[in-house]
């Protein structure tokens, strides 16, 4: 039966891993190999493993049970703050887990008890990008003593994220701030912090250029290694490879059509109301698959020439009019995929994975 295929080069993402191991390592900085961009798949956690990488992480605990029960061993980190509900799977599966509302970290604690464990945890402070975190100093002298009354979790470390959300850029200030929370906990309350977990792919920047606080000595990392590219930042890492995975789905349509619907128009699938600028009449490729297989943004066609026009739920529109003829029906079009590409495909019931 027909299914459109993501492929995964796993010798790419091991050297990938090596260069991005040996560098962080140089420079005093552990890393955390985030797994949920493609499912947490053994396949690529082993190509990560042969390139030095010795600690993980996660948003799923589906993600890290299925990881832990295929490769015995593993250490990971828990990076989605979790529901009160999932405290006794936290505690099972989690070797340590972001933290930051004290309601869930008191049944992380009462878990950890019960289970005879003192569980490890890394409490997020949010310097400006509104997602997760303590925010201000009212809030952290607020939870400090409600986390030292809980005696099945330990503080072990200060992390922060940026760019998820609001789309804030990592800087020298923003991050010495754990620096200087740090420093304020361990005096304050006596707390032993010493992870600081200064952010992800984005952070590396500030590494490569010699300006992240030494203090910070560990990075939540995915992006990088599995594509060489740093969306954030809007740069690709030089010296990785880009080209890990692609995408493969076959042409089912070749046709001229204009390049704007005709008709008046509502709103398409999603609920949006698109543009559609003006190109004339332009050759078109449709591919068996859509964006209940993979997110067609993140897609970037490897044919000289073809461009992503858009998608419905279970059609990819390419532009191919300028592929000098090279398209035809029943061909496999190819395509570079970024990260929410391979998230979606490796979580779709409709996409056959490849290694190579």
């Amino acid at each position: 039966m027909y299914a459109p295929i993501l492929e995964i080069d796993t010798r790419k993402i091991t050297e990938n891993a090596r260069k991005l191991h040996d560098f962080c390592a140089g420079r005093g900085v552990e890393l955390a190999f985030a797994t949920k961009g493609f499912s947490a798949r053994p396949e690529v956690i082993r190509a990560a493993l042969a390139g030095g990488i010795t600690r993980f992480a996660d948003s799923r605990l589906k993600n890290i049970a299925a990881a832990k029960t295929a490769i015995p061993g593993l250490h990971y980190l828990l990076i989605r703050i979790p529901a009160m509900d999932e405290a006794e799977d936290v505690v099972r599966w989690a070797d340590c887990s972001l933290q930051s509302q004290i309601e869930v970290i008191r049944a992380v604690s009462d878990a950890a008890l019960r289970a005879g464990k003192i569980h490890p945890i890394i409490l997020m402070i949010d310097v400006g990008d509104l997602r997760e975190g303590v925010f201000g100093m009212e809030q952290l002298d607020e939870i400090a003593p409600q986390i030292l009354a809980c005696p099945g979790v330990e503080l072990v470390g200060l992390g922060t994220n940026v760019g998820c959300y609001g789309s804030v850029l990592p800087s020298v200030e923003n991050t010495k701030i754990l620096v200087e929370l740090r420093d304020y906990l361990n005096s304050k309350y006596g707390f032993h912090i010493t992870t600081l977990s200064g952010g992800a792919t984005c952070t590396l920047k500030l590494l490569e250029d010699g300006l992240l606080p030494r203090e910070i000595n560990h990075l939540r990392v995915g992006e990088a290694i599995l594509y060489g590219e740093d969306t954030t930042g809007n740069r690709f890492l030089e010296g990785y490879h880009q080209d890990a995975f692609h995408f493969k789905a076959q042409v089912v349509e070749l046709r001229r059509k204009p390049s704007v619907p005709i008709g008046e128009r509502g709103r398409d699938g999603k609920g949006d109301i698109p543009e559609y600028p003006d190109r004339g009449v332009r050759l078109r490729a449709i591919c068996a698959a859509g964006k209940q297989d993979v997110a067609w943004a993140a897609l970037t066609p490897t044919l000289p020439g073809a461009e992503m026009i858009g998608a419905s739920s279970d059609h990819l529109i390419v532009d191919v009019e300028d592929c000098a003829g090279q398209v035809h029906v029943g061909d496999w079009m190819d395509f570079r995929c970024g990260y929410m590409a391979v998230l979606d495909a490796t979580t779709s019931a409709y996409v056959k994975v490849q290694l190579k």
